[in-house]
């Protein structure tokens, strides 16, 4: 055993059991296909303690995790190599927001037009 609670559980289309995420921490780290373990580890540093939360709040928390690391990336102009790690996490989590709010399509509008704003709103770098 690797130490690490084990997952609630569900049946999927094959009967065979799937884990089914409480949080959204673990919602990430089931994703398919995986991300790769540095992008999904610095992913879990971005949503801090936020990962912690139900995975029913996966598209806010993902995009706000994504946001302010970019607003702090852009505001140090750390756009080059050396923040490459930062800016696909980045990329990843409002990617995997918007795949989150698919699960509830009555709430995609409104999450792209949230997204669209607030990243918007993020000042460039100087």
């Amino acid at each position: 055993m690797s130490g690490e609670p084990m997952l609630p559980t569900s049946h999927n289309v094959n009967g065979a059991h799937a884990p089914t995420p409480g949080t959204v921490a673990e919602w990430l780290a089931l994703r398919s296909p995986p991300a790769p373990p540095a992008l999904l580890e610095r992913m879990r540093e971005m949503l801090a303690e936020d990962g912690g939360r139900p995975v029913a709040d996966a598209p806010q928390v993902c995009l706000s995790a994504g946001e302010s690391r970019l607003a702090i990336l852009l505001a140090h102009g750390a756009t080059d190599r050396t923040s490459a790690l930062d800016l696909l996490a980045v990329d990843a989590l409002v990617s995997y927001a918007f795949e989150a709010a698919a699960d509830t399509p009555e709430t995609l509008e409104q999450i792209a037009t949230d997204a669209m704003t607030r990243i918007a709103e993020i000042p460039e770098a100087s």
